[in-house]
């Protein structure tokens, strides 16, 4: 063997062995994260079936949004009012968001148009805000979110080392392109395998690359940067480990709690109607609001209620779209007295870096294009979870009794390991970390341990 292609080889069974563990380690969180996304991509649906026994009632005798607010909050004693939603049709009961005392909770408190309050539901255990707690921060908070990250930037180095694998040297179509079917059980699964990590390479890798800047790290890291660039024009619209500042579809319900649902100085919210004197009346903002023909759920908040983004409560009134398309969001803010516009903020003015950011993130989270942005993340998720089955099977029908199944270690020059981990360092923190951390145990632990580094396949073999 000459000795480029031993390099060629080594290189090669080296990549093959990082992708098996990557693999094998990560793809049980891939398939977790892929399910939970799943479910989120669908949140206006599953929110529509959830809110669906308090839609579709007549709209005769309808009362002002004084009067529903008023039933809100005389149904739950001592709570502070946080937002208004807009209904989506008519016929549709409201949303009153508001802040259980105590801080108990915060409670979406459902009110027909007649001002009767027909149903409550605990935001936080709604079906895609549990989806969403769980894909982000595996509901360890932030701790859990740097494990979501690490296992985010593991499926990176998974997907990219398993497309050089992939790469056709000298073959065919078949088994590359597309599946060989009657190759038998061996071939189906590597090819099944091989072929889904093709197909879904670039797809999964806009999915990884789109969710980092939620990430705790990676997101604080990039934060800085802007910050020091000069890059931030206005507050960051998406959530860091699961923590304000929130997503514009999201509430950070914790941080609205802590807040008391009020700012010192802000008007009271009591047990009845928003008070009026002096100024304009909580239905005349709505008038307004629903003339603005704003992209649906529109949230009105009055003077003094917290607000997203960690932003702290204004002195005015607030009409703000909730999209989880990000390029239609707006918000606007009206004077108490007069009821004049005072302030807009659209996608548009927010900077080029953050226009771009949140791009991926309504492409993320399958906003971005309706249905059709749905259907390719749920296409995307189940090849991914595709994936995971067929490695492990590939895994479980080749590995040897004796020992783990890991291609055997082959010599290695340090100086292409310690490329690939100042690159990853650059791009990828955590990875870098616990790729580091990884080479530090193999090498002062598990290598001197015989029988661990037999079944781990950590004897090096010559070339």
């Amino acid at each position: 063997m000459t000795t480029g292609s031993a390099r060629s080889v080594s290189l090669y069974r080296t990549i093959w062995r990082w992708h098996f563990y990557a693999g094998l380690f990560v793809m049980p969180m891939v398939v977790l994260l892929a399910l939970t996304g799943s479910v989120y991509l669908f949140k206006p649906q599953i929110d529509r079936w959830e809110e669906r026994a308090f839609t579709g009632a007549p709209d005769r005798g309808s009362v002002s949004a004084d009067a529903q607010v008023a039933a809100a909050l005389a149904a739950f004693p001592g709570a502070q009012l946080h937002a208004y939603r807009l209904p989506e049709r008519e016929g549709d009961a409201v949303m009153v968001h508001v802040g259980l005392p105590g801080k108990q909770g915060m409670r979406d408190v459902f009110v027909s148009p007649q001002g009767k309050v027909v149903g409550a539901l605990d935001p936080e255990w709604r079906i895609a805000q549990v989806a969403h707690d769980v894909h982000g921060t595996l509901l360890l908070g932030r701790k859990g979110s740097w494990l979501v990250e690490l296992a985010a930037s593991w499926a990176i180095v998974m997907i990219v080392s398993g497309l050089y694998l992939w790469w056709p040297r000298g073959a065919g179509l078949a088994g590359v392109v597309w599946p060989r079917l009657r190759g038998g059980g061996r071939v189906f699964w590597r090819d099944l395998h091989a072929v889904t990590g093709f197909w879904v390479a670039g797809l999964a890798l806009v999915l990884l690359v789109t969710g980092l800047p939620w990430a705790d790290a990676w997101g604080s890291a990039f934060k800085a940067v802007r910050a020091e660039m000069g890059w931030v024009k206005g507050r960051q619209a998406w959530t860091l480990g699961g923590q304000a500042p929130v997503m514009p579809a999201e509430h950070d319900h914790a941080a609205m709690m802590a807040a008391g649902g009020m700012a010192a100085g802000g008007m009271a919210m009591m047990d009845h109607a928003m008070p009026s004197t002096g100024g304009v009346s909580f239905a005349a903002v709505v008038a307004e609001a629903k003339s603005r023909h704003l992209a649906w759920p529109v949230m009105v908040s009055p003077p003094g209620a917290p607000q997203p983004f960690g932003a702290p409560s204004r002195s005015d009134w607030t009409v703000r779209s909730d999209t989880q398309n990000r390029p239609q969001a707006v918000t606007l803010r009206f004077d108490p007295k007069t009821g004049a516009e005072t302030a807009r903020e659209t996608f548009a003015d927010k900077h080029p870096i953050d226009r771009l950011v949140g791009y991926g993130v309504a492409w993320h989270e399958g906003a971005l294009f309706g249905w059709v942005n749905q259907l390719i993340g749920l296409l995307t998720a189940m090849m991914l979870v595709t994936l995971a089955v067929s490695g492990f099977v590939m895994w479980r029908r080749r590995k040897p009794t004796e020992t783990l199944g890991a291609p055997a270690a082959m010599p290695v020059r340090i100086g292409g390991v310690a490329v690939i981990v100042f690159g990853l360092a650059a791009f990828l923190p955590l990875l870098a970390l616990s790729l580091v951390a990884v080479l530090v145990v193999e090498r002062l632990v598990l290598r001197r341990v015989p029988g661990v580094a037999r079944w781990l396949g950590l004897v090096a073999q010559s070339s």
